[in-house]
Protein backbone atom coordinates (compact mmCIF):
# COMPACT_ATOMS: atom_id res chain seq x y z
CA UNK A 1 0.00 0.00 0.00
CA UNK A 2 1.14 3.58 -1.03
CA UNK A 3 1.77 5.91 2.14
CA UNK A 4 0.08 9.05 1.84
CA UNK A 5 3.29 11.09 1.03
CA UNK A 6 2.95 8.52 -2.01
CA UNK A 7 -0.59 10.19 -3.18
CA UNK A 8 0.37 12.47 -6.11
CA UNK A 9 -2.12 14.84 -4.40
CA UNK A 10 0.77 14.88 -1.56
CA UNK A 11 3.23 15.12 -4.22
CA UNK A 12 0.97 18.16 -5.93
CA UNK A 13 0.59 20.63 -3.08
CA UNK A 14 3.54 22.13 -2.39
CA UNK A 15 2.93 23.18 -5.98
CA UNK A 16 -0.28 25.54 -4.68
CA UNK A 17 0.28 25.96 -1.25
CA UNK A 18 0.57 29.38 -2.30
CA UNK A 19 -2.81 29.39 -3.95
CA UNK A 20 -4.93 26.89 -1.96
CA UNK A 21 -4.81 26.63 1.85
CA UNK A 22 -3.87 23.50 3.63
CA UNK A 23 -7.05 23.43 5.28
CA UNK A 24 -8.89 23.67 1.79
CA UNK A 25 -6.67 20.55 0.26
CA UNK A 26 -8.60 17.70 1.09
CA UNK A 27 -11.22 18.70 -0.91
CA UNK A 28 -9.36 18.32 -4.06
CA UNK A 29 -6.74 15.33 -3.27
CA UNK A 30 -9.56 12.50 -3.68
CA UNK A 31 -10.24 13.70 -7.23
CA UNK A 32 -6.69 14.40 -8.06
CA UNK A 33 -5.83 10.99 -6.76
CA UNK A 34 -8.66 9.29 -8.94
CA UNK A 35 -7.86 11.25 -11.92
CA UNK A 36 -3.96 10.48 -12.13
CA UNK A 37 -4.96 6.87 -11.66
CA UNK A 38 -7.63 7.05 -14.33
CA UNK A 39 -4.92 8.88 -17.21
CA UNK A 40 -2.64 6.26 -16.75
CA UNK A 41 -5.68 3.38 -17.06
CA UNK A 42 -6.96 5.19 -20.18
CA UNK A 43 -3.70 6.52 -21.94
CA UNK A 44 -5.07 9.92 -21.55
CA UNK A 45 -3.49 13.61 -21.47
CA UNK A 46 -5.36 16.64 -19.93
CA UNK A 47 -4.52 20.14 -21.86
CA UNK A 48 -5.45 22.86 -19.80
CA UNK A 49 -6.09 26.20 -20.80
CA UNK A 50 -4.20 29.27 -18.55
CA UNK A 51 -7.89 30.47 -17.37
CA UNK A 52 -7.89 27.11 -15.63
CA UNK A 53 -8.11 27.17 -11.49
CA UNK A 54 -4.12 26.13 -9.75
CA UNK A 55 -5.57 22.43 -8.73
CA UNK A 56 -6.45 21.66 -12.17
CA UNK A 57 -3.61 23.80 -13.89
CA UNK A 58 -0.54 22.60 -11.78
CA UNK A 59 -1.86 19.66 -10.44
CA UNK A 60 -3.27 17.45 -13.13
CA UNK A 61 -2.66 18.95 -16.45
CA UNK A 62 -0.11 17.42 -18.83
CA UNK A 63 0.02 20.05 -21.10
CA UNK A 64 -0.46 23.83 -20.30
CA UNK A 65 -0.62 27.26 -22.24
CA UNK A 66 -2.43 29.30 -24.26
CA UNK A 67 -4.96 28.30 -27.25
CA UNK A 68 -1.90 28.55 -29.85
CA UNK A 69 -0.21 26.42 -27.11
CA UNK A 70 -2.57 23.95 -26.79
CA UNK A 71 -3.11 23.58 -30.72
CA UNK A 72 0.01 22.74 -31.11
CA UNK A 73 1.09 20.67 -28.53
CA UNK A 74 -2.30 18.52 -29.36
CA UNK A 75 -0.62 17.37 -32.35
CA UNK A 76 2.03 15.51 -30.45
CA UNK A 77 -0.13 14.02 -27.89
CA UNK A 78 0.84 10.85 -27.38
CA UNK A 79 -2.39 9.39 -26.17
CA UNK A 80 -5.73 7.44 -27.24
CA UNK A 81 -7.64 9.78 -25.11
CA UNK A 82 -7.08 13.91 -25.11
CA UNK A 83 -9.30 15.79 -22.48
CA UNK A 84 -9.67 19.65 -22.87
CA UNK A 85 -9.78 21.45 -19.33
CA UNK A 86 -10.88 24.82 -21.23
CA UNK A 87 -13.66 25.47 -23.51
CA UNK A 88 -15.70 23.77 -25.93
CA UNK A 89 -13.82 25.86 -29.44
CA UNK A 90 -10.89 24.59 -28.13
CA UNK A 91 -12.09 20.88 -27.85
CA UNK A 92 -13.21 21.00 -31.38
CA UNK A 93 -10.16 22.02 -32.06
CA UNK A 94 -8.15 19.56 -30.70
CA UNK A 95 -9.95 17.05 -32.28
CA UNK A 96 -9.86 18.99 -35.31
CA UNK A 97 -5.65 17.78 -35.22
CA UNK A 98 -6.44 14.22 -33.66
CA UNK A 99 -8.85 12.93 -35.74
CA UNK A 100 -8.24 9.69 -34.56
CA UNK A 101 -7.90 10.23 -31.12
CA UNK A 102 -11.36 10.57 -28.56
CA UNK A 103 -11.30 14.00 -27.45
CA UNK A 104 -13.76 14.59 -24.19
CA UNK A 105 -15.03 18.22 -22.50
CA UNK A 106 -15.96 17.63 -18.77
CA UNK A 107 -18.59 19.80 -19.21
CA UNK A 108 -20.59 20.72 -22.54
CA UNK A 109 -21.98 23.98 -20.82
CA UNK A 110 -18.21 25.53 -21.27
CA UNK A 111 -18.94 27.59 -23.93
CA UNK A 112 -17.80 31.03 -25.33
CA UNK A 113 -19.60 34.08 -26.39
CA UNK A 114 -16.85 34.90 -28.56
CA UNK A 115 -17.63 31.64 -30.40
CA UNK A 116 -21.46 32.53 -29.95
CA UNK A 117 -21.46 36.06 -31.32
CA UNK A 118 -21.03 34.88 -34.90
CA UNK A 119 -22.54 32.15 -37.18
CA UNK A 120 -21.14 30.38 -40.57
CA UNK A 121 -23.99 32.24 -42.34
CA UNK A 122 -22.56 35.78 -40.94
CA UNK A 123 -19.22 35.19 -42.48
CA UNK A 124 -20.96 34.04 -45.86
CA UNK A 125 -22.63 37.15 -45.80
CA UNK A 126 -19.37 38.99 -44.76
CA UNK A 127 -17.78 37.76 -48.17
CA UNK A 128 -20.48 38.62 -49.80
CA UNK A 129 -20.01 42.04 -48.87
CA UNK A 130 -16.33 42.18 -49.48
CA UNK A 131 -15.46 39.96 -52.67
CA UNK A 132 -12.27 38.32 -52.84
CA UNK A 133 -11.07 39.78 -49.41
CA UNK A 134 -9.92 36.75 -46.92
CA UNK A 135 -10.98 35.83 -44.05
CA UNK A 136 -9.20 35.43 -41.15
CA UNK A 137 -10.34 33.50 -37.78
CA UNK A 138 -9.93 33.48 -33.96
CA UNK A 139 -9.61 30.34 -32.77
CA UNK A 140 -12.41 31.16 -30.13
CA UNK A 141 -15.10 30.37 -32.86
CA UNK A 142 -16.85 26.69 -33.80
CA UNK A 143 -15.20 24.35 -35.88
CA UNK A 144 -18.43 25.58 -38.57
CA UNK A 145 -16.95 29.04 -38.22
CA UNK A 146 -13.64 27.86 -38.88
CA UNK A 147 -14.70 25.92 -41.91
CA UNK A 148 -16.10 29.06 -43.80
CA UNK A 149 -12.40 30.74 -43.34
CA UNK A 150 -9.38 31.13 -45.35
CA UNK A 151 -6.89 30.58 -42.21
CA UNK A 152 -6.94 30.79 -38.61
CA UNK A 153 -5.33 33.08 -35.80
CA UNK A 154 -5.17 33.16 -32.17
CA UNK A 155 -4.28 36.66 -29.82
CA UNK A 156 -0.20 35.77 -30.01
CA UNK A 157 0.31 35.34 -33.61
CA UNK A 158 -2.43 37.55 -35.51
CA UNK A 159 -0.47 40.40 -36.84
CA UNK A 160 1.94 37.79 -38.07
CA UNK A 161 -0.95 35.69 -39.99
CA UNK A 162 -2.83 38.64 -41.40
CA UNK A 163 0.62 40.24 -42.76
CA UNK A 164 1.83 36.82 -44.32
CA UNK A 165 -1.58 37.05 -46.54
CA UNK A 166 -0.41 39.87 -48.66
CA UNK A 167 -3.38 41.75 -49.37
CA UNK A 168 -4.45 45.18 -48.78
CA UNK A 169 -7.60 43.81 -46.71
CA UNK A 170 -9.07 40.79 -44.21
CA UNK A 171 -11.95 40.56 -42.63
CA UNK A 172 -10.95 39.44 -38.49
CA UNK A 173 -13.50 37.97 -36.73
CA UNK A 174 -15.03 38.05 -34.60
CA UNK A 175 -13.53 39.57 -31.66
CA UNK A 176 -13.82 43.47 -32.34
CA UNK A 177 -11.51 45.03 -30.03
CA UNK A 178 -8.87 42.31 -30.54
CA UNK A 179 -9.02 43.22 -34.47
CA UNK A 180 -8.59 47.07 -33.87
CA UNK A 181 -6.00 46.65 -31.66
CA UNK A 182 -4.22 44.45 -34.30
CA UNK A 183 -5.16 47.17 -37.13
CA UNK A 184 -3.34 49.41 -35.35
CA UNK A 185 -0.24 47.72 -35.37
CA UNK A 186 -0.25 47.30 -39.19
CA UNK A 187 -0.42 48.40 -42.57
CA UNK A 188 -3.07 45.91 -43.24
CA UNK A 189 -6.67 47.38 -43.43
CA UNK A 190 -8.90 45.08 -40.96
CA UNK A 191 -12.86 44.62 -41.12
CA UNK A 192 -14.14 44.16 -38.03
CA UNK A 193 -17.15 42.02 -36.80
CA UNK A 194 -19.05 43.27 -33.67
CA UNK A 195 -18.08 39.56 -31.09
CA UNK A 196 -16.22 40.63 -27.96
CA UNK A 197 -15.06 38.56 -24.67
CA UNK A 198 -17.07 39.01 -21.92
CA UNK A 199 -14.42 38.36 -19.52
CA UNK A 200 -11.80 41.45 -21.00
CA UNK A 201 -14.95 43.83 -22.59
CA UNK A 202 -15.30 45.10 -19.05
CA UNK A 203 -11.77 46.16 -18.09
CA UNK A 204 -11.68 49.92 -18.63
CA UNK A 205 -9.02 52.60 -19.17
CA UNK A 206 -10.55 54.63 -15.84
CA UNK A 207 -10.18 51.13 -13.84
CA UNK A 208 -6.57 50.92 -14.93
CA UNK A 209 -5.80 55.05 -13.84
CA UNK A 210 -7.09 54.06 -10.28
CA UNK A 211 -4.92 50.64 -10.31
CA UNK A 212 -1.69 53.34 -10.62
CA UNK A 213 -3.32 55.71 -8.23
CA UNK A 214 -3.95 53.08 -5.47
CA UNK A 215 -0.68 51.25 -6.29
CA UNK A 216 2.24 53.18 -7.13
CA UNK A 217 4.74 51.69 -9.23
CA UNK A 218 2.69 49.00 -10.52
CA UNK A 219 3.52 47.15 -14.17
CA UNK A 220 0.08 46.76 -16.35
CA UNK A 221 -0.26 44.19 -18.29
CA UNK A 222 -3.27 43.85 -20.72
CA UNK A 223 -4.71 41.15 -22.92
CA UNK A 224 -5.21 42.20 -26.68
CA UNK A 225 -9.58 41.21 -26.30
CA UNK A 226 -9.27 44.55 -23.80
CA UNK A 227 -10.80 47.76 -25.54
CA UNK A 228 -8.33 49.91 -27.12
CA UNK A 229 -8.37 52.50 -24.73
CA UNK A 230 -7.49 50.17 -21.74
CA UNK A 231 -4.37 48.94 -24.17
CA UNK A 232 -3.04 52.61 -24.51
CA UNK A 233 -2.88 52.67 -20.53
CA UNK A 234 -1.51 49.83 -20.19
CA UNK A 235 2.42 48.91 -20.06
CA UNK A 236 2.52 45.80 -22.39
CA UNK A 237 -0.40 44.00 -24.23
CA UNK A 238 -0.18 40.52 -25.37
CA UNK A 239 -1.78 36.83 -25.18
CA UNK A 240 -1.77 34.88 -22.12
CA UNK A 241 1.42 33.49 -23.17
CA UNK A 242 3.07 36.98 -23.73
CA UNK A 243 2.10 38.04 -20.16
CA UNK A 244 3.26 35.13 -18.44
CA UNK A 245 6.38 35.32 -20.69
CA UNK A 246 6.85 39.28 -19.57
CA UNK A 247 6.73 38.52 -15.85
CA UNK A 248 9.26 35.69 -16.17
CA UNK A 249 11.76 37.50 -17.85
CA UNK A 250 11.66 41.11 -16.04
CA UNK A 251 9.73 40.09 -12.86
CA UNK A 252 8.00 43.34 -12.16
CA UNK A 253 7.94 43.51 -8.29
CA UNK A 254 4.36 44.61 -8.74
CA UNK A 255 2.00 43.56 -11.41
CA UNK A 256 -1.84 43.25 -12.68
CA UNK A 257 -2.66 41.36 -15.60
CA UNK A 258 -5.59 42.45 -17.14
CA UNK A 259 -7.30 38.88 -17.98
CA UNK A 260 -9.30 36.05 -16.47
CA UNK A 261 -8.20 36.43 -12.60
CA UNK A 262 -6.98 32.45 -12.49
CA UNK A 263 -4.31 33.56 -14.64
CA UNK A 264 -2.91 35.59 -12.48
CA UNK A 265 -3.17 32.79 -9.58
CA UNK A 266 -1.40 30.51 -12.28
CA UNK A 267 1.35 33.01 -12.61
CA UNK A 268 1.88 34.06 -9.30
CA UNK A 269 2.17 30.39 -8.19
CA UNK A 270 5.53 30.26 -10.04
CA UNK A 271 6.54 33.72 -8.54
CA UNK A 272 5.64 33.94 -5.01
CA UNK A 273 8.24 37.14 -4.39
CA UNK A 274 6.29 39.18 -6.54
CA UNK A 275 2.76 41.30 -5.75
CA UNK A 276 -0.33 40.57 -8.02
CA UNK A 277 -3.18 42.76 -8.07
CA UNK A 278 -6.22 41.31 -8.94
CA UNK A 279 -9.24 43.12 -10.66
CA UNK A 280 -10.95 39.48 -10.90
CA UNK A 281 -13.47 39.00 -14.11
CA UNK A 282 -14.46 35.72 -14.13
CA UNK A 283 -14.95 33.41 -16.67
CA UNK A 284 -17.91 31.81 -16.48
CA UNK A 285 -17.86 28.99 -18.81
CA UNK A 286 -14.05 28.17 -17.86
CA UNK A 287 -15.16 27.78 -14.28
CA UNK A 288 -17.53 25.00 -15.27
CA UNK A 289 -14.88 22.66 -15.73
CA UNK A 290 -13.60 21.11 -12.34
CA UNK A 291 -11.21 18.29 -11.08
CA UNK A 292 -14.69 16.39 -10.02
CA UNK A 293 -16.37 16.83 -14.02
CA UNK A 294 -12.85 15.76 -15.44
CA UNK A 295 -13.07 12.50 -13.07
CA UNK A 296 -16.61 12.02 -14.46
CA UNK A 297 -15.28 12.47 -18.29
CA UNK A 298 -12.45 10.01 -17.16
CA UNK A 299 -14.33 7.25 -15.72
CA UNK A 300 -17.21 7.24 -18.30
CA UNK A 301 -15.69 8.98 -21.57
CA UNK A 302 -18.13 11.58 -21.61
CA UNK A 303 -18.62 14.00 -22.91
CA UNK A 304 -16.83 13.04 -26.62
CA UNK A 305 -16.28 15.77 -28.93
CA UNK A 306 -17.49 15.19 -32.47
CA UNK A 307 -17.23 16.97 -35.76
CA UNK A 308 -18.71 16.54 -39.18
CA UNK A 309 -16.33 15.18 -41.51
CA UNK A 310 -17.44 17.81 -43.97
CA UNK A 311 -17.05 20.58 -41.84
CA UNK A 312 -14.03 19.43 -40.18
CA UNK A 313 -11.98 18.90 -43.76
CA UNK A 314 -12.37 22.56 -44.00
CA UNK A 315 -12.25 23.48 -40.84
CA UNK A 316 -8.67 21.93 -40.37
CA UNK A 317 -7.31 23.38 -43.33
CA UNK A 318 -7.89 26.98 -41.68
CA UNK A 319 -6.09 25.84 -38.64
CA UNK A 320 -3.16 24.03 -40.15
CA UNK A 321 -2.42 26.74 -42.43
CA UNK A 322 -2.08 28.63 -38.98
CA UNK A 323 0.23 26.37 -37.56
CA UNK A 324 2.16 26.70 -40.96
CA UNK A 325 2.93 29.90 -40.79
CA UNK A 326 6.41 31.01 -39.05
Amino acid sequence: MLSTLERPSERSYPKVRHAIPAIEWPAFADDIDAIMALKERRNAVILAHNYQTPEIFHCVADIVGDSLALAREAMNAKADVIVLAGVHFMAETAKLLNPSKTVLIPDLGAGCSLAESITPEDVRLLRQSHPGVPVVTYVNTSAAVKAESDICCTSGNAKEIIESLGVERVIMLPDEYLAQNIAAQTHVKVITWTGHCEVHERFTAQEVRELRENHPGIVVLAHPECPPDVLAEADFAGSTAAMSSYVDKRRPPRVVLLTECSMSDNVAIQHPDLEFIRPCNLCPHMRKITLGNIRHALETMQHEVTIDERVAARARLAVERMLAVK
